[in-house]
């Protein structure tokens, strides 16, 4: 398989450059500072219109953990079918347990769902949550997963290269892998050399400024000063390039 490009995008405009700079499919977010939340329907709608690369878009309801209420598993499962409705490829989500397990019952029902619509199921890094990552990847092979994004139970995709290339020789013609966090043109290579991995996940981060972010007695700061993330055209084809090598 060739090597495939996934770029983390917070917004249409993100998307758009991701998909002007060569990326091969988008994982569609809000709010990355928070770790990426559920897009608007907006923002799908525009990228489908303006790109033509493949939209996976997050159902994440909040920011923390992956073990949600009754209320909030409502909010996902609306979210998933409404982004479906607007013709999103397919749906990333996480459902855990209190145990750092994975919630078999929400997970079936949101794969079922994923796919009766013929779209594709991703696992995202709730899984590097788990304690045990080898069960949780039986577990979801068993309900019919397409893929997982995994950091390899590490903070960073080059922290946990052993556990990538681990899981890949075991799962990885069960399940497609993704690896992510870290990824940038400096260490793909020696990356997907080690981890046999060829699909490869990156936020591709810059920050632009807006200055009607703060006056000196009131802010809307959450990142540097006044500036917000945005996805980079110039590190996007950086790391497309090192991917075509």
């Amino acid at each position: 398989m060739n090597n495939l490009l996934e770029v983390c995008c917070g917004s249409f405009y993100d998307a758009f450059h991701a998909a002007q700079a060569g990326a091969d499919r988008i994982e569609l977010n809000s709010a990355l500072f928070l770790g990426g939340l559920t897009p608007s329907i907006g923002s799908l709608v525009e990228t489908k219109e303006h790109t033509n690369v493949k939209t996976i878009c997050m159902v994440r309801p909040r920011a923390g953990g992956f073990c949600y209420d009754h209320e909030d598993q409502k909010t996902m499962f609306f979210d998933a079918k409404m982004l479906l409705d607007q013709h999103a490829d397919g749906i990333a989500f996480g459902f855990l347990n209190e145990d750092k397990t994975i919630d078999k019952p929400a997970t079936k029902k949101m794969i079922e769902l994923i796919h009766s619509y013929g779209k594709e199921a991703v696992f995202h890094r709730a899984i590097d949550i788990c304690l045990d990552i080898d069960g949780a990847i039986e577990c979801l092979i068993k309900l019919g997963c397409d893929r997982i994004l995994t950091s390899g139970s590490h903070a960073n995709a080059e922290d946990g290269k052993t556990v990538l290339q681990s899981i890949q020789r075991k799962y990885g013609d069960k399940i497609e892998i993704v690896m992510g966090s870290g990824i940038n043109e400096r260490n793909v290579e020696s990356l997907i050399e080690y981890t046999q991995i060829t699909q490869v996940h990156s936020s591709c981060k810059a920050y632009k400024t807006d200055p009607t972010t703060s006056t000196k007695l009131v802010s809307y700061q959450f990142l540097n000063n006044n500036d917000y993330d945005i996805v980079s055209y110039h590190k996007v084809k950086a790391l497309k390039n090192a991917l075509s090598k």
